[in-house]
């Protein structure tokens, strides 16, 4: 069963893509100037950056969202939760990968999904830079960039030692998780670091077969979710389950590798 009417459709994949394109207006003008101002969120030790960037790319989604959708709810990363009685939720990460967007590298990208009660129905991946865009769900998967666009479909991998393998943090959440994340590491073909949210874009259209990670948001994984799966792969934590709240996840190309990063995971010593 369909779980939004055929009309609504349209509408929400619509305002998906101009969501992405009003964010990444606002953002552009501040990536790679100099003297960007950056915040630390943390509280007491750690680093979590924001930007004016993420403040504004946000605020003009919210903007957009109380023209075209006023009765749904948001949940964003800078400003927290607005209700509304739709049913349905816009989720959104104005910049993943602030750390990336800091330091200049074209990694970090816009994350826009709505969900429902159940999960994430539509998920943007959006690079404004490199002008590439990531959307799944809804019956799309599909790409778009410079170079081309097409469908987006995840790679056949069937063995974890062919398997490229990518994480954001080289710590990966607590000593226990890194341990985890080790011992799948030891077992595949390349391991690479650092990429944000661009390495779910990749996983998706084909390039690569596993992220793990861990101490994520909600706003982190909701769009990649959508995305991947409409691709054709996996996203679950890393007990096999939902990962719609966050936490530690695992994203893989195919049922098999997916299996294979699961058991390592979970095998003590």
């Amino acid at each position: 069963m369909d779980r939004i009417a055929g009309d609504l459709v349209t509408e929400v994949i619509e305002t998906a893509e101009a969501l992405a394109d009003a964010a990444g207006k606002v953002i552009l003008p501040y990536f790679r100037q100099h003297g960007l101002a950056t915040e630390n969120k943390a509280a007491g030790t750690g680093f979590d950056p924001v930007t004016v960037a993420d403040r504004a790319a946000e605020r003009a989604m919210r903007d957009l969202l109380a023209q075209r959708r006023p009765n749904d709810a948001i949940l964003g990363e800078e400003y927290g939760v607005s209700a509304g009685d739709s049913g349905l939720t816009w989720v959104l990460d104005p910049i993943d990968g602030t750390r990336g967007f800091m330091s200049g590298t074209p990694t970090w990208g816009v994350l826009i999904a709505v969900r429902d009660a159940h999960g994430p129905l539509y998920g943007v991946i959006d690079q404004p830079y490199t002008q590439e865009r990531f959307c799944g769900g809804l019956g799309r998967a599909e790409f778009a960039g410079p170079h081309g666009a097409g469908a987006l479909r995840t790679r056949d991998t069937g063995q974890l030692d062919q398997a490229i393998l990518f994480t954001t943090f080289p710590e990966v959440g607590t000593p226990e998780d890194r341990d985890g994340f080790e011992r799948v590491a030891s077992q595949v073909k390349l391991v690479r670091y650092g990429m944000d949210c661009y390495a779910y874009a990749l996983l998706a259209a084909g390039q690569i077969d596993l992220v793990i990670e861990a101490g994520l948001q909600t706003y982190d994984i909701m769009a990649p979710i959508a995305v991947i799966e409409a691709a054709g792969g996996i996203v679950t934590n890393w007990e096999g389950g939902p990962v719609h709240d966050g936490g530690r996840a695992v994203a893989a190309a195919t049922p098999q590798v997916h299996a294979a990063a699961l058991d390592l995971l979970h095998t003590k010593g």
